[in-house]
């Protein structure tokens, strides 16, 4: 498995351990470097945008790990029940 496909696998994770209700879509390729991720719960959906390097640097350090969890669990809260 590629680092950046560990990236993603960890993002999920990440995801679904913040609230298993949501749904996540990552693109299989960056765009300008960004992935543009989907976070669906219900019919309420929000999109964030995470870079591919803190994709890929998401299995190997705390700090982006730390990071991009505050910006899920921010992302999550916004989306309507």
């Amino acid at each position: 498995m590629s680092e950046l496909e560990e990236g993603k696998k960890k993002f999920i994770e990440m995801v679904k351990a913040v609230d298993p209700a949501v749904t996540v879509v990552i693109p299989t390729s960056a765009s300008n470097s960004l992935f543009l991720i989907s976070l669906t719960r219900g019919k309420a959906r929000k999109f964030m945008t995470v870079s591919e390097d803190d994709i890929v640097d998401l299995v190997s350090d705390d700090l982006i790990q730390s990071e991009v969890e505050d910006r899920v669990r921010e992302t999550i809260s916004e989306l309507k029940p």
